[in-house]
């Protein structure tokens, strides 16, 4: 109380608090297949295959985290999964931020129709391009290896699209005044624009790297039988044909828990960047 008046907060609105809860049933929604992966690979075999199925196990074991080690190369699969991930990753943000700044800054001829063909790439299905891709990578010599895995998705027509938009918001003058000062185009790019769409590059950078993470379609084509180089995702088909020809539902959910913690830990520290762009994208458009 101050001067006889009593000040209040708003009072909480009734459409707030149904928005609220059906903010939580999605989430609860959208988090159930992840939490019944984890508790499924806690499980014993017996309460995996029971029915009804069985929530919580009676008693939690890790033993199906060790027995993948035993059934795949669970090490050579993750630096496989990690090399063409982290690889592609860098490369799609290179790319990205440098075809971006051209179509962003740049006045050419045929500029407008050439960004527009690159979006309309977009639209093609992946199996599409996948016999002709493939054809191209098996001539040059590189299928049945991770370069093959590689080198065809270092550039990327989203990647491109999502970085023009950011960088044509960066102000001409600060630009100008770079070119002034004797700034190559290279240096302006990754030393002024970049900074400048921190929160586009950590979203690019998200969504690449859990794409390629678990790309299973395009490495099976390029690798067919080099099973050394497969990554994590194609290495988990063998466990579903585990313990002879039955499929053990715990050694399978173990495997999938592993090979999502990646993500999921990168989700975590990017989260505050792909928050941002999402706010600076609403504010822009």
């Amino acid at each position: 109380m101050a001067g006889g008046f009593i000040f209040r907060g708003p009072r909480p609105h009734k459409g707030d608090a149904l928005l609220f809860l059906v903010i939580i049933a999605i989430a609860v929604i959208a988090a159930f297949p992840l939490v019944w992966m984890m508790l499924s690979s806690l499980k014993t075999p017996a309460e995996s295959m029971q029915t009804p199925p069985v929530w919580f196990p009676a008693t939690p074991s890790l033993s199906a985290y060790g027995e993948v080690a035993d059934v795949i190369d669970a090490r050579r699969s993750f630096l496989n999964s990690f090399i063409i991930a982290t690889t592609t990753t860098a490369g799609i943000l290179v790319t990205s931020l440098m075809a971006g700044y051209a179509f962003a800054k740049y006045r050419f001829r045929g500029r407008d129709a050439l960004f527009a063909i690159t979006i309309a790439t977009m639209f093609l299905p992946p199996i599409v391009t996948l016999i002709p891709l493939y054809r191209l990578v098996s001539n040059i010599g590189f299928d049945a290896s991770l370069i093959g895995v590689v080198v065809p998705n270092l550039a990327n027509a989203f990647g491109i699209f999502l970085m023009r938009q950011f960088i044509a918001g960066v102000p001409d003058a600060l630009i100008d005044a770079a070119r002034m000062d004797g700034a190559s185009e290279l240096r302006i790019v990754f030393s002024i624009v970049a900074p400048s769409v921190i929160p586009a590059i950590a979203a690019l950078a998200l969504f690449a790297f859990v794409y390629h993470w678990n790309t299973y379609l395009w490495p099976l084509t390029v690798l067919q039988g080099n099973t050394a180089d497969y990554p994590i995702v194609l290495s988990l088909g063998r466990l579903l044909s585990y313990n002879r020809g039955a499929m053990n539902t715990g050694l399978v959910m173990a495997g999938a828990t592993l090979a999502v913690l990646p993500p999921l830990v990168l989700f975590a520290f990017l989260q505050r960047f792909f928050v941002d762009s999402i706010v600076s994208a609403g504010v822009k458009g």
